[in-house]
């Protein structure tokens, strides 16, 4: 094998891969990516009780078995409202000290606020309150699936305090044995590195088999820049959830500087080697209600981005959730992404989303898209072709995620390192799809089982090709070797 096809060559195994990025596409004439927009599935949740209120949201959602588990900000600012907006008989839920409370659902669909008994409010403890104190602002829990993990650290989470020492804000570890009594790990912060003044996000890697960090931090400082400086993300990574490496600013390439107020950055459940991740683009500069132009101006939408590896991103730059036709979605702060992405059906992906920041109808919009389906490569009815960049897998056959028009069809062929077509695989041998599948394995003749061992598949596997996708009025979203 030339040493050059190796040098070049990706494996990929037997992992998913979706086609959010172009990481492993060599070429794509008459193809683009396509970034698909998620279906609102209304509203799951709304913050009516007396401890939530109109500033609620910062939320965390992720499957935990059978269950699926919420958990969010209650807060309540009265002051924050647009009096002259209110519709008869809707009134505000009195200001309190902010709050985390908890949510779980058997469906991801429907949600209960379930009695825990854990803190007072207002004289009971008939409440869904898992923490009180200055982290609940944006409290971010997960499950830790780390082997090592002890039972009684199994749910982990940070939340923004004071570091009272150094003067500043910073990220305080916590750990809980079922994920609603908490207790902070230790009692000095895990990472003082950053600004941390919205939802910050800590996970385990089963891939890399570490914790890692996504959390806010402004832009740095850039030659020849008079305006104020933007907000972003860092990275970090850990080994025993305590001792952190200093964050490094994350790279988005020739992207333009946006404010990436909130991240959502979750490891895609399907391929957990692609972080995904949902922020709040704020765009300060733009106000749709004149009465907020001075004390609360800027608006807010939804974007998609991505990354293999935490500090290199490839964002789009269209917006993935839209404020929509709602006036009340085109306040300030709203719009916000909860963390998690969870699947809800065989075919079906859900995320949440926070709407009517400020107002009492806050509440909790769930979207939908396909399963893998944020962004496909797509070619029209002219048609178009993507190559892959030399491939190594493991397996026997080839599944896709794709979806054409009535007269649209994708071809395939299997090529060699340097681009000739291997015998059996070439485009004339492929079989015609067409049609909407999540998983369809793709069936060529000689992989039945009658041909002889050197043409089928799995003799592929472990040496270097190059994937030709010929695509007409179609998307492709994703494709893995089994």
């Amino acid at each position: 094998m030339p040493a050059l096809a190796w040098a070049e060559a990706v494996t990929i195994g037997a992992r998913l891969e979706l086609l959010v990025d172009d990481q492993l596409i060599a070429a794509m004439p008459g193809v683009r990516l396509k970034l698909h927009e998620p279906r609102s599935r209304g509203t799951v949740l709304t913050f009516d009780r007396p401890w939530e209120g109109n500033v609620s949201g910062s939320g965390t959602v992720f499957r935990d078995g059978d269950l699926y588990r919420m958990y969010y900000r209650a807060g309540s600012a009265p002051e924050l409202a647009r009096a002259a907006s209110l519709q008869p008989g809707e009134t505000l839920v009195p200001a309190h000290p902010e709050f985390t409370c908890y949510a779980e659902s058997k469906d991801g669909i429907t949600w209960t606020k379930p009695a825990l008994g854990l803190f007072e409010f207002g004289g009971s403890k008939e409440n869904n309150i898992v923490w009180a104190g200055e982290a609940s602002h944006n409290f971010s829990p997960f499950r830790d699936d780390n082997p090592e993990t002890p039972p009684e650290e199994r749910y982990k989470a940070v939340g923004n305090t004071r570091d009272h020492l150094n003067k500043k804000y910073a990220l305080m570890g916590f750990v809980s044995p079922d994920g609603k009594r908490w207790r902070t790990v230790r009692e000095k912060p895990i990472i003082s590195d950053g600004r941390f003044d919205s939802l910050n996000v800590v996970f385990w890697d089963a891939i890399r088999r570490q914790y890692t960090a996504i959390y806010r931090t402004p832009y740095p400082e850039r030659s020849g820049t008079t305006a104020y400086i933007a907000r972003s993300i860092k990275f970090s990574r850990s080994k025993d959830f305590l001792e952190w490496e200093p964050g490094r600013v994350v790279d988005f390439g020739d992207a333009p500087v946006a404010h990436i107020y909130t991240n959502a950055t979750v490891p895609y459940f399907r391929a957990p080697h692609h972080y995904l991740a949902l922020p709040r683009r704020f765009h300060p500069w733009r106000t749709y209600f004149e009465d907020f132009e001075q004390e609360h101006p800027g608006v807010s939408d939804a974007i998609f981005m991505s990354s293999r590896d935490g500090v290199r991103w490839h964002r789009f730059e269209d917006a993935f959730i839209r404020p929509g036709r709602d006036e009340r979605a085109w306040v300030h702060r709203s719009n916000e992404p909860f963390t998690g992405i969870v699947p809800t059906g065989p075919d079906e992906i859900s995320i949440y989303v926070q709407r009517h920041y400020t107002f009492p109808s806050i509440h909790v919009e769930r979207f939908t898209l396909r399963t893998d389906g944020f962004v496909s490569a797509h070619a029209g009815s002219a048609g178009g072709e993507l190559t892959t960049k030399p491939l190594v897998f493991a397996g026997s056959r080839l599944v896709l995620n794709y979806a054409t028009a009535a007269g649209g069809s994708i071809r395939l062929e299997i090529q060699d390192e340097a681009g000739r077509p291997l015998p059996g695989y070439a485009l004339e041998e492929s079989p015609l799809l067409f049609g909407d599948q999540v998983e369809a394995a793709v069936k060529w003749k000689n992989d039945r089982g009658y041909s002889g061992a050197t043409t089928r598949l799995e003799s592929l596997a472990g040496t270097p090709v190059r994937l030709r996708f010929v695509l007409r009025d179609a998307d492709l979203y994703s494709f893995q070797f089994r």
